[in-house]
This record gives structure tokens, sequence and C-alpha cells, in this order.
């Protein structure tokens, strides 16, 4: 029996299936559906994507607007570049630029305010699955790690080679949330004395034996992670971009962001309930608070058991939904 032919077909299920069918190879968008509801598209609005990646979320967003509506869609990522060439429509334009420059970027082109803004902070399908870019820890190859490769940003090996020990402690214990984050830095500073750390093997072998038994796959996942977010410098980005939301957005114009780790989710439930990233709510004299957003969604939404199913990385996804004040 097909999997299809277990479920009626006006279920949610089959209709996941349909979607997943439908995407490319290259990108499987997460909660596609969750995300253009949250938008609530106007035909004639000015909609951002600010995380191009394979242009899932994109594509969908484009099929529902008609000129003088428009889309902008933001990317640091030369493959990304490609694969947006192929979204060839006058109510298109791809911005090879990294989120923070957010509102200057859009600022010179003269489309401001926008009417709706999404964020999927999540690595995408390709650069994971793409060996070369070093994202993976199911492939050997180079650890890199850069969302912008041609820039001349740190990359993961530059981090692993060359930082104090100190450093490392920090960023692994930080970024990576890593138990042993200290037991993990001292190997790798031990390591690195014989030759240069490169490849996504060399290290996988270097750290371990500080690696738990029968964990290997979340402690890499965890290691990784916090190379990714220094290599990038994620969470500075981040803060960048969501501070610059409430200058771009009109009132009453939505912003969803889709995060994927606490780290980034902590921030983005802060901005979105308090106006900032640590502490609470600023107030007058009288103790009123002038917040930029309202929350949509209180608690965040989480992706169905039938699209984890289809797609495992999903399963991390935090949806959070608000309006501009």
């Amino acid at each position: 029996m097909s999997l299809l032919a277990r479920w009626p077909p006006d279920s949610l299920f089959t209709q996941a299936v349909t979607d997943y069918a439908n995407d490319t190879a290259y990108h499987r968008p997460v909660m596609l559906r969750e995300c253009l509801e949250a938008l609530e598209i106007q035909p004639h609005g000015r909609y951002v994507d600010v995380t191009f990646g394979g242009g899932g979320h994109s594509a969908r967003m484009l099929e529902r607007l008609q000129s003088p509506g428009h889309l902008f869609s933001f990317d640091q990522d030369a493959d990304a570049e490609a694969q947006a060439a192929q979204l060839v429509r006058p109510e298109f334009t791809f911005i090879r630029a990294n989120f923070r420059h957010l509102y200057q970027e859009l600022d010179q082109r003269g489309v401001l305010p926008v009417d709706g803004l999404l964020a999927d902070l999540g690595v995408s399908s390709h650069q994971f699955d793409t060996p070369e870019r070093g994202f993976s820890t199911r492939f050997d190859g180079p650890l890199d790690m850069r969302m912008d490769p041609d820039g001349d940003d740190t990359s993961a090996a530059d981090i692993i080679n060359d930082y104090p020990e100190a450093e490392l402690h920090r960023i692994f214990g930080m970024y990576g949330e890593v138990t042993n984050a200290r037991t993990l830095a001292a190997t790798v500073a031990g390591a690195r004395r014989g030759q240069s750390i490169t490849t996504i093997a060399a290290l996988k072998k270097a750290i371990a034996p500080c690696t738990p038994r029968g964990k290997e796959n979340k402690y890499l996942a965890q290691v990784f992670q916090a190379l990714r977010i220094e290599a990038n410098d994620e969470m500075a980005a981040l803060r960048d971009m969501l501070e610059q939301t409430a200058q771009v957005l009109r009132p009453g114009g939505r912003l969803v962001v889709m995060s994927y780790h606490s780290l980034e989710d902590r921030l983005v439930k802060n901005f979105l309930a308090k106006g900032k990233f640590f502490g609470e709510a600023d107030k007058d004299l009288f103790g009123r608070t002038d917040l930029p957003f309202s929350v949509v969604t209180r608690k965040p939404i989480e992706a169905t058991a039938e699209e984890i199913a289809l797609n495992s990385r999903a399963r991390s996804a935090k949806l959070r939904i608000a309006i501009k004040n």
C-alpha cells in the first residue's frame, strides 16, 4: 500500500506529502503553510524574505503577489543567488547581502515600508548536503561553514586552529551548550599542536576522546553549531536584523521568524515581547511601555508530527509571529 493510500485525499498528511513532493530537491521549506498563513500576504503588498536559502518560501510567497506587489529576498550565498535566478518575475528582486544590512538595502531602493517579513534562520538543505561547505557531520570535507564562502569571514578551520583555548571554551559552552566545553577546548588545543585540523574527519578524530559514547551525533551537532555561529557572527547579525524590522515594517505589518535552537529563539522571543534582548521592557515616567510589536503567538508554533516524519529538520523549528505597532 502506498503512503498516500492510507490517508483520505483531503487530509493534512496527504497535502503535506504533495507539498513535499512538489518542492525542489535543493531545499525543503519548513512549516511552509504556517509561514504563509502568518504573513497574511496581500496581492499588492511589499514583502521581504531575509533568508532566501533554497527559495522554497520565496517561491510560494511570490505566487501570491501581482503587480505592483513585490518580494525582496536576501541571501549572502552565491548558490542561493543562482537558485534565485530561476524566479524570473517583475515582482521579484534578489539582494545578495547579509540580512544585517536589511534597512540599508531596502532604503536605497526606495521601497520602505514593507507589509511583511519572513526570517527562516535555519541552514538550507543544500548547504547541509554539500560536503565541501563543511556544515554537516555526515560527510568529510573542509572545515568551512561560512554562509558566504566567497567572503573574507573566518572559517571553522580558522577558529579551530587559531583561537586561544579560552575562546574555544567560550564558544563551545555559549553557542554549542556543550557540557564538557572546557575539556573539549583543551583537547582541540592539544590536537592542533602536532598539525593543523582542516577537515571534518580530522576534527572528529581529534575530539573523539571527549565525545560521549552513544551520543555522538548530538554532541557533534552541538560542536558544529558552535563553530557555525561563530564563523558567521550569527547572533550579532540576528540582533541587528531584528532591531531593523521595527524600522522597515509599516504599522500593522507582520513579522514571522522561525528559529532552530534555543539561543536564537530566546533572542526572538525577548525582542518581540519586550523590544529588547535582555532584561525587562523599558517604561516611561508613567510606567507605560512603548513596544514596537504586539505578539500574536505567546507560545511558538511547532511543526506537525506528519511534517517531521517527512522532514526531520522541522523537529526543532519554532515559529513566532508579531504585528508592528
